[in-house]
């Protein structure tokens, strides 16, 4: 595996290189990745913002699909609790005249229990003693095995008991006689034994002096509850939850969540803080992650239906709508990954269209690079063709050619200037070959006529000596001068020998 990943870079670092390569010595490939990436700069800002604002409008989308829902799912769980508390009133005040008759007292708990489908069972219980003959009394008809029946429909059950508790014991029955008020029992201070979860409306019943002597328990399967509320959903995968102010959960699709669970127990810190703001009696939405999945949950207080003669309690309920992030980005990020696709596609698409034009239009300097090459090599006649375009490209290919014609008929002056000036170097160079031929001839013959000079003109001074010895004073006056003008000649002679001696040594003797 390793070799594998190590030839995986090598391969895409030579890819990488030769990419580089190819970049630094190719103009077509400069100028389209820049224009390419100009327009990547551009596109990917616009996508950001279009991709910024419709993620904005599906969030808002959602939380307005949301609200609906929960607004639609709080409606109809209060329909079930008003019709449960409805069914109660009427049967308790229909039983108010026969609360010293045992037998009626069951029959008006399976009245009740028959008469409202969502009722799972209902308890008549009175304080220890007040029938004489017996020290507890409870009249109990609850729904038995649904197994292969609709709810409604289960076998009813009478029963004197509840649970593995007494029932003076339990909260349903404790509250309400402390308190004298009516009103539903949260499900995790109800009876802790019951198989299948419940909520409970607790009705006290008094004597006439005010005081509580029993008190009429009606309970609602969460289950059944859970179900109602399910088809509430804006998406498949989405559900309806229902906390009350502990965070224990009243509805919830799962039933093993209804069985005293508590979403503040929740295993991941995120989904226990989306139910501490659940539960805090606000309104909104919050991420969430369970199980290694993003939900978002949208919340809000369950508020109840004011009607004329409902006692309106605050139960510290909180309803909310467990949104999967892929319900409700699913189809944005597809959208997302298209549209990014696309751009790729089409910034790819781009980059080879302009590699192709600008390429096109590159042509001539390519053609002219190729030409100003073979011009610098010295074949300045190659051929350059006229430009059929009417651009600087254009411009530019046929002032190149001005060019290459001037410098081909400069360079062709310069040869002939250059052969006329070696045939005229070559004259002057016979010329002056001639020049010191005869300068050599010249010096030669000046050098041989003061040698055969020098033995007459000395012969002339002694002669002119011996005449001096005369005395006759026209003869002295004569051969002064002659040795005057003798002198004179002499010295000419010596400076010609001396002049021909130099010129003699300097041709070479020859």
């Amino acid at each position: 595996m390793n070799v594998i990943t190590a030839f995986i870079s090598y391969l895409c670092y030579r890819i990488m290189l030769r990419f580089s390569k190819l970049i630094a010595r190719t103009l077509s490939v400069r100028i389209s990745l820049m224009i390419v990436f100009s327009m990547a700069i551009l596109l990917m800002a616009s996508l950001a913002v279009m991709l910024y604002h419709s993620r904005k409008a599906v969030k808002e989308e959602a939380t307005q699909k949301a609200s609906q829902t929960l607004e639609g799912a709080t409606q109809r769980i209060d329909n079930v609790l008003l019709s449960v508390e409805q069914a109660t009133g009427n049967v308790f005040f229909n039983m108010l005249p026969h609360l010293n008759d045992p037998e009626m007292l069951f029959t008006y708990s399976r009245k009740l229990v028959e008469s409202n489908h969502y009722i799972a069972g209902c308890a008549i219980a009175f304080k220890p003693d007040y029938f004489k003959d017996r020290k507890y009394f409870m009249a109990y008809v609850h729904r038995g095995d649904s197994a292969g029946k609709a709810y409604a429909d289960s076998e009813l059950v009478t029963d004197e008991f509840f649970g593995h508790r007494r029932y003076t014991e339990q909260d349903w029955y404790k509250k309400p006689m402390t308190s004298s008020m009516a009103g539903w029992l949260n499900p995790n201070t109800s009876e802790e034994a019951q198989l299948e979860p419940i909520i409970t409306f607790c009705l006290p019943i008094s004597a006439k002096g005010g005081e509580p002597v029993g008190v009429l328990g009606v309970d609602i399967s969460l289950s059944l509850l859970s179900r109602i509320v399910e088809e509430a959903k804006p998406s498949a995968n989405s559900h309806c939850t229902l906390l009350d102010k502990e965070g224990a959960f009243i509805v919830h699709p799962n039933n093993n969540r209804l069985l005293g669970k508590n979403a503040l127990t929740l295993s991941d810190a995120s989904a226990q803080e989306a139910a501490q703001a659940m539960i805090s009696g606000k309104t909104g939405y919050k991420p969430f992650r369970l199980n290694g999945k993003d939900y978002y949950v949208f919340y809000k207080p369950f508020k109840r239906t004011a009607i004329p003669g409902r006692l309106i309690e605050d139960l510290g309920w909180s309803v909310g709508m467990i949104y999967p992030e892929d319900d409700i980005f699913g189809d944005y990020k597809k959208l997302t990954y298209y549209v990014i696709a696309i751009a790729l596609f089409g910034l790819l698409l781009m980059y080879l269209l302009c590699r192709y034009i600008i390429h096109q239009q590159l042509l001539p300097l390519v053609m002219l690079t190729e030409k100003a090459q073979l011009i610098a090599k010295g074949n300045y006649n190659v051929h350059i063709p006229e430009s059929q375009q009417v651009d600087e490209i254009g411009r530019l290919q046929d002032n190149f050619r001005q060019m290459q014609h001037s410098l081909a008929n400069h360079i062709g002056e310069l040869e002939a200037l250059k052969t006329k000036l070696q045939e005229h170097g070559e004259k002057l160079q016979a010329a002056y070959k001639q020049a010191r031929k005869a300068d050599r001839m010249k010096t030669a013959f000046l050098h041989n006529m003061t040698n055969q000079m020098i033995a007459p003109a000395e012969a002339i001074y002694k002669d002119v000596h011996e005449l001096s010895d005369g005395e006759s004073p026209d003869m002295i006056s004569l051969t002064n001068d002659i040795v005057i003008k003798g002198n004179a000649i002499a010295n000419l002679l010596d400076n010609l020998i001396i002049v021909s001696d130099e010129d003699f040594v300097k041709g070479g003797g020859s």
